[in-house]
């Protein structure tokens, strides 16, 4: 029988990160739960023992919040495993009506935060893991753009992040793009006031305006079972749309970019130097 888990989840105080925290210890894993607020998880604190759930406050826009919570996981378990960098919050707005102090607020939280827990991550399975073994980091991102600035960053810090990863450090990081899944987030997103050029019916914008406070079809509990299973599994991909919203979406961009390449190929056939030089392919 294999050992448990240990994973480290933030952002646990609600969403996928309680329902993620939940999950792994009714299956008997491991679980470092940060949040801003350790008494929200008082009920868990009260039902599982410090040898298998440690909650600490972290924040994760102070990196020396991160740092401990890096440490405590070391002396307390010696071992790492999973990360699941899931802190983060929503605003509703268009990006043309948000006050640039929200946007520099959302990308502390959800764009640095997500990036410094990932280079701890990456610290923590190499240093302190055993040689080889590695670790798996599960980026929390979303393809239906409700804080997409900040998530589209993320997710190319990650795919440079993951292509500068030798692979003899077995760290794997995956990106997980939910589509819609009823959690209690979107209900505690921020909603900013309306910009009076975005108000005609048929724009994205107003369509996300109307999500706030319905409920979503995606299951979020079916979501953090079959993240589990994937990890449990073993074969990480690179990407995990999840819902079949998210795999819609993500086709339309595919037959975007495939389009694009067909259309502006023949412009740079003649773009090489005469002299040659070195190229990346």
């Amino acid at each position: 029988m294999s050992s448990p888990k240990v994973w480290f989840i933030t952002g646990t105080s609600s969403g996928f990160g309680r329902l993620m925290t939940e999950y792994a210890l009714d299956k008997g894993d491991i679980v470092v739960a940060t949040l801003r607020k350790p008494q929200v998880l008082s009920d868990l604190a009260a039902r599982y023992s410090a040898d298998k759930l440690l909650v600490l406050k972290v924040d994760v826009t102070k990196q020396e919040d991160i740092d401990k919570a890096f440490a405590r996981t070391r002396s307390a378990f010696g071992r790492l495993d999973v990360v699941f960098n899931n802190a983060g919050y929503s605003i509703v707005t268009e990006i043309e009506g948000t006050p640039v102090h929200k946007a520099r607020e959302i990308f502390e939280t959800n764009f640095w935060g997500a990036t410094n827990v990932s280079r701890a991550a990456v610290k923590f399975f190499r240093e302190v893991n055993e040689r080889g073994k590695g670790g798996t980091i599960l980026q929390i991102s979303s393809i239906c753009g409700f804080h997409a600035f900040p998530q589209n960053a993320l997710e190319g810090f990650t795919d440079s992040l993951e292509r500068e990863l030798p692979p003899s450090w077995n760290i794997k990081i995956c990106i997980i793009e939910p589509g819609l899944f009823h959690t209690d987030v979107l209900n505690k997103a921020e909603v900013l006031p309306q910009h009076p050029a975005y108000t005609d019916e048929s724009f994205a914008s107003v369509i996300r305006r109307k999500l706030v406070g319905a409920v979503l079809e995606g299951d979020a509990d079916k979501f953090t079972r079959t993240v589990y299973e994937v990890v449990q599994g073993g074969n990480i991909p690179k990407r995990l749309p999840m819902g079949l919203d998210a795999i819609e979406l993500l086709n339309g961009k595919i037959e975007l970019l495939k389009a694009t390449v067909a259309e502006t190929k023949g412009l740079s056939v003649d773009l090489r130097r005469d002299g040659g030089g070195i190229g990346i392919l």
